[in-house]
C-alpha cells in the first residue's frame, strides 16, 4: 500500500520537548517531513535524523517546512537519543507503533515491536508528495535530496 498522492493519515503524539504535536497543526505553516524510525538503538536512524538536523533550520526558515520524526519507542529512550545525536529537531515518541502502523508498517525485530523506516514528504494540503519506505534498515532518504525536492516543487530533483 503507497500513501504517495493520498491524504497522509493525521496524528498527535508527545514530543521531546514535552508538548503534543499534531500534524495537522504544522500544515498549515507549510510542507511536513514525517519520518518513521525504527528505535533509539538504531544507527541508520540517528544517521538519518542528523542529516534533517543539519538541515532543519534552512528548510523551516526559506521553505516553512516542519520536521517530525516519529520513533517507535517511549519518551525517555527517544529523548535520550535526541541528546545523544545532539538533534536539533525535537522526536516524537510512538511507544505502541500507531502511527508506524498507518504509514510505513511495523514489524517483530530482536527490539521487539519497530516502524519500518520511512520519509514522507506532505504538502500544506495534506497530499503525501513523497514517499520512500526502506526496503532493508540502511534504504533512508536525507535532509538535503528532500530540501532540493521540496525546492524544485515536489519533482525529483536528479530527474531519476
Amino acid at each position: 500500500m503507497t500513501l504517495e498522492q493520498s491524504q497522509a493519515p493525521d496524528f498527535t503524539l508527545q514530543s521531546t520537548s514535552g508538548e503534543d504535536v499534531s500534524l495537522s497543526d504544522h500544515l498549515g505553516d507549510g510542507p511536513t517531513v514525517v519520518l518513521v524510525n525504527r528505535g533509539h538503538w538504531c544507527s541508520f536512524c540517528a544517521e538519518q535524523l542528523q542529516t534533517f538536523s543539519e538541515v532543519s533550520y534552512d528548510l523551516w526558515f526559506n521553505d516553512d517546512v516542519n520536521i517530525l520524526p516519529v520513533v517507535t519507542d517511549p519518551i525517555g529512550p527517544v529523548t535520550e537519543m535526541r541528546d545523544r545525536y545532539d538533534l536539533d529537531i525535537q522526536l516524537l515518541a510512538d511507544p505502541d507503533g500507531d502511527v508506524a502502523a498507518q504509514y510505513s508498517g511495523t514489524e517483530e525485530t530482536s527490539h521487539g515491536l519497530t516502524g519500518i523506516a520511512a520519509t514522507y514528504v506532505v504538502d500544506e494540503s495534506g497530499t503525501v508528495q513523497y514517499e520512500q519506505v526502506a526496503d532493508h534498515p540502511a534504504d533512508r532518504t536525507y535532509g538535503n535530496w528532500v530540501r532540493y525536492f521540496v525546492r524544485n516543487g515536489y519533482e525529483d530533483p536528479f530527474g531519476e
